[in-house]
C-alpha cells in the first residue's frame, strides 16, 4: 500500500512539474512598448520578456532572446530591415538576427518529452480488507499512463502550432519599409542579457 501512495505522489507531482504549457499570442502590435531609440528618423520600440512558462525557460537555458519589434520610418527614404538597416546593441556592435524559423526550432516544445508518461501504464491500484489481505487490483496505469502522454502531446503540439504561425506572420527579416511606414516584427537574438538595442542604418 505504501508502494501504491508513493507511486501516487509521484504521479501527482509530475503532472504539476511536468505538464505541456500553452502559447500565450504575443500580438506585436497591441504592445506597449517602453524601449524606444531613434537613429536618422527612423524609430525603434521593442520590448523583451515576451514569453512565459515552458516556452520562457528555454529561451533563457538557450541564450536566445525574443524581442517584439516595432519600426517607425519617418526619413525620406525607404529602408529594409536585414539590409540597408541592421540592429546593434548600444556600443554599436551589430546583433545576429536569427530565421524565424531557427528560433522556433529552438524554442518550441518537445511533444515526444511526454512519453516518458507511458512508463506508468504497468501501474496497479491494490485495494485490501479489513484483515490487510489483497482483495482486488485495478490497472490505473493503462488509463493514466496513455491519457498524460496524449494529452501533453497534443497540447505541446498545438502551442507550437501557434507559436509557429504568430513567428511566421511577424517575421520582419528582409521587410521593406517605406517612408511613414510603421512594421512590426518578432525577432530572436543570440544573447544571454538584455541589453539596449538600436538601429544602424547604412
Amino acid at each position: 500500500m505504501r508502494i501504491v501512495k508513493i507511486t501516487l505522489l509521484f504521479m501527482a507531482i509530475a503532472s504539476l512539474t511536468s505538464c505541456a504549457s500553452g502559447y500565450k499570442m504575443i500580438e506585436p502590435k497591441s504592445i506597449n512598448y517602453v524601449s524606444t531609440n531613434e537613429t536618422d528618423n527612423v524609430k525603434l520600440e521593442y520590448k523583451y520578456d515576451l514569453l512565459d512558462k515552458k516556452y520562457a525557460k528555454k529561451e533563457l537555458k538557450k541564450d536566445v532572446r525574443l524581442v517584439a519589434v516595432k519600426i517607425t520610418n519617418n526619413s525620406e527614404k525607404d529602408i529594409m530591415f536585414g539590409g540597408d538597416t541592421k540592429l546593434t546593441y548600444e556600443n554599436g556592435t551589430e546583433i545576429y538576427v536569427m530565421e524565424n524559423d531557427e528560433v522556433f526550432m529552438t524554442l518550441k516544445q518537445s511533444p515526444a518529452s511526454y512519453l516518458w508518461y507511458l512508463l506508468l501504464t504497468p501501474l496497479n491500484l491494490y485495494t485490501t480488507g479489513s484483515d490487510g489481505e489483497q482483495t482486488s487490483s485495478t490497472p490505473i496505469g493503462l488509463v493514466v499512463g496513455p491519457g498524460l502522454a496524449g494529452g501533453n502531446m497534443i497540447a505541446a503540439g498545438s502551442a507550437n502550432k501557434k507559436f509557429k504561425t504568430e513567428m511566421l506572420e511577424y517575421n520582419i527579416n528582409g521587410t521593406l519599409i517605406k517612408k511613414g511606414e510603421t512594421k512590426y516584427g518578432l525577432i530572436g537574438i543570440k544573447s544571454d542579457s538584455f541589453d539596449s538595442l538600436k538601429l544602424k542604418i547604412e
